[in-house]
């Protein structure tokens, strides 16, 4: 495991107010040997710039690199940065999102002892999944393509991935604004060997509620437009057959109904 090396790829836009905490999060690892970080700057107008490079100086010991390009959105900016990823595993992380302090250290011992996993994600904000449908979770389960049709345990700052799905699965969709995450590991899992630990080592968006409250996910329409791409994309994989489509397109927008009753219950609370 000492051998091991690990790329986390960052991408940024207008995160002034949180990326030097989102840095310190990585930087303060348990786990910090053979790491680089590679920061996308995707078109940043306030001055998250000059704060990433300020930092870089200050911590000449660790691996730091940032890239620019023009405001292209995150899919590209995850793209540019994992193109030039050089360790064995990448992990994602966002720019307003926290690891905790033992993040990489504990994936990278289940990684170890369980070298048949290629790719590996967590639960986040005091989170455990007990069940995927009818199925029970353990600490450790395996999760095919088919179950994140059903419940999407896998959220972007908690996972870790062998680069070599790169060369087979490639990248983001960068034509989907919403849900993108789901499109990749959609592909992912249907080829690949995916786990849950089920153990909460991430802090995403300040804890606040996963959709409804800002950013991208506060478009719940979209979200759902996305979410059935997703579908769909199942569908034209053969991941599912054309009964099951029309169960989890139904499924989905039960969901996106509830998710909508939740928002207008919030906030009349408020």
């Amino acid at each position: 495991m000492n051998n091991v090396k690990v790329s986390v790829v960052i991408p940024m836009y207008n995160a002034a107010e949180t990326i030097i905490g989102v840095l310190n999060s990585v930087y303060s690892q348990t786990w910090k040997k053979n790491l680089e970080i590679i920061i996308v700057n995707d078109g940043s107008t306030d001055n998250s710039k000059q704060l990433v490079e300020s930092y870089i100086l200050q911590h000449d010991e660790i691996q730091i690199e940032l890239l620019h390009q023009d405001n292209s959105g995150v899919s590209r900016a995850r793209n540019e940065g994992m193109r030039r990823c050089t360790g064995d595993w990448i992990c994602l992380l966002d720019s307003d999102d926290i690891w905790l302090p033992n993040k990489l250290e504990r994936q990278l011992q289940v990684l170890f002892e369980n070298p048949k996993i290629d790719f590996l994600g967590t639960t986040r904000n005091d989170e455990r999944f007990d069940r995927i449908g009818f199925r029970s979770l353990d600490n450790l389960s395996r999760i095919s393509a088919k179950d994140l049709l059903f419940k999407f345990v896998f959220v972007t700052p908690t996972v870790i991935f062998r680069r070599l799905i790169l060369e087979d699965i490639g990248y983001f969709d960068e034509t989907q604004r919403y849900a993108e995450e789901g499109n990749y590991f959609i592909r992912i899992a249907d080829k690949y060997t995916c786990y849950l630990l089920n153990e909460s080592l991430v802090i995403t968006g300040g804890r606040k509620h996963h959709f409804g409250e800002s950013g991208l996910s506060s478009n719940l329409w979209a979200m759902e437009k996305g979410e059935l791409k997703n579908i769909r994309l199942a569908y034209s994989m053969d991941i599912i057959d054309v009964a099951k489509y029309g169960l989890f397109s139904l499924f989905s927008i039960l969901k996106y109904i509830r998710r909508v009753w939740i928002v207008k219950v919030r906030s009349k609370k408020h």
